[in-house]
């Protein structure tokens, strides 16, 4: 691949290289975003929002969700507080957020969940309304949209992920997204240490660089994202349509904005239920996953447990079916026919 045998010739491997900085553009330009910094992973994304925006104090955050947004929230200092979550959208539930507010409250942080888009502009109204910052963990988001524009321009910043998993990769990776200049900046000096331009340390800052070398395979999957994409939306509503009238299952409800469709959850009547269909499923060798579970308050070895019964209840019957790109249509077929058949 000849981006990455420039690579090679340069010799630079990383430190802000000419491969990154190209891979931070085009990505921008693709998503018609104007600032987005490249980092390591997206659990720093998100500890190098919290840390730009100084924040010192608790964060309304979901508990339906991996437990890297709360592990970020712990690591910068800062205590997770969970709000339950809405039981179509499986996004945080606005109408739940201002009773959780304290006078240690410093930011929400909610989670765009399977890329379907918060409701953000009540977000926006509450965090105006008590002088709150908002970091949206937007690790399934790249593609989904609100208002015509990418989810993820809204809030101070959003932070997402360019795992090997997700619709758009660099293998191992992340971007930090704002539309604010200054904060641009600043996330670029943490990311490097707190180096700014001269070379002199002018932050609190840490190693959350991307490689020359995790940049060049997303240049090259950028080439193929619109197809990707296009596959994606197909697939999904291959599912949906075979599925809607089943007795016994339900699907997250896309309230605000465009999702990118890179999951097809489904929600079964019953864990019972569910566990059929994934021993089905597994016996043909089929992989689905229980994705989020368990609900991450109940994870009492890093969080004291504070019952969720929405967030808690939906985790134990959700299950995202295979969807990915050149999936083979007799096998979405075979999934499809086995759901059916149980």
């Amino acid at each position: 691949m000849d981006v990455l045998k420039g690579v090679w010739e340069r010799g630079i491997l990383t430190h802000n290289g000419p491969v990154v900085q190209s891979l931070e553009k085009q990505l921008a330009e693709k998503l018609n975003i104007n600032n987005l910094v490249a980092v390591s992973n997206g659990t720093i994304a998100i500890q190098m929002a919290i840390k730009a925006l100084g924040l010192k104090g608790e964060i309304i955050t979901t508990p339906f969700t991996w437990v890297a947004t709360v592990s970020a929230i712990k690591w910068e200092n800062c205590t997770p507080v969970f709000c339950d979550i809405d039981p179509q959208t499986l996004n945080i539930n606005p109408s739940k957020i201002e009773e959780l507010i304290t006078n240690k409250t410093v930011a929400i942080m909610p989670v765009h969940v399977f890329g379907n888009p918060c409701d953000v502009e009540v977000i926006d109204a509450i965090a105006k309304k008590y002088k709150l910052k908002v970091i949206y963990d937007g690790a399934h988001a790249i593609g989904s949209t609100y208002n015509g524009k990418s989810v993820l321009e809204y809030g101070d910043i959003s932070a997402t992920s360019l795992h090997a998993t997700k619709l758009f990769n660099t293998a191992e990776g992340g971007a930090c997204i704002t539309t604010n200049s200054e904060l641009h900046e600043k996330l670029k000096r943490i990311r490097f240490f707190g180096h700014n331009d001269a070379k002199d340390i002018v932050e609190d800052g840490f190693n959350g660089k991307m490689t020359e070398v995790h940049a060049a395979l997303g240049i090259a999957n950028m080439k193929c994202f619109d197809e990707v994409l296009k596959d994606r939306e197909a697939k999904y509503n291959l599912y949906k349509e075979a599925l809607s009238d089943m007795p016994g299952l339900k699907f997250q409800k896309v309230k605000w904005g465009t999702t990118n469709y890179s999951y097809f959850p489904v929600i079964f009547e019953s864990e019972e239920l569910l566990l059929r269909v994934e021993k089905a499923l597994n016996d043909e060798n089929i992989f689905p996953r229980r994705y989020f579970y368990p609900s991450v308050n109940t994870f009492s070895e890093i969080v004291e447990y504070k019952q969720m019964p929405v967030s808690e209840d939906i985790a134990k019957r959700i299950l995202c079916l295979p969807l990915y790109w050149k999936l083979p249509s007799d096998e979405q077929s075979n999934i499809i026919k086995i759901l059916k058949k149980i």
